[in-house]
């Protein structure tokens, strides 16, 4: 098993563990914290599979930095959005849909 591989079945394994976090969990900023989780397994996934002929490819790499900006970025606005939230309501949870 080469190191590319591992990489991309240990990032496969973040992701799927940050899915479950996201449809599971819910306070919101452990729901922030699964998808950090998920997005960082999509990165290793990208670096894990971006070889050519036992060399990195630079675009996977290139994107995965500007992955890592947006994510950044997003991580930011959803905690602004949830500290409004704790603001307005004094609850880390959505509140439950109601139909009618």
């Amino acid at each position: 098993m080469t190191s590319g591989l591992l990489l991309a079945l240990t990032g496969v394994a973040l992701f799927a563990l940050g899915v479950a976090g996201v449809a599971l969990i819910g306070n919101l900023l452990r729901r922030i914290l699964a998808f950090n989780v998920m997005g960082s397994g999509a990165f290793l996934v990208l670096v894990g599979l971006a070889q050519r002929n036992g060399e990195p490819d630079p675009v996977p790499q290139a994107m995965v930095l500007t992955g890592i900006v947006v994510a950044v970025a997003a991580t930011a606005l959803a905690l602004a959005l949830t500290r409004r939230l704790h603001a307005l309501t004094g609850r880390l949870e959505l509140p439950e849909d109601v139909d009618g």
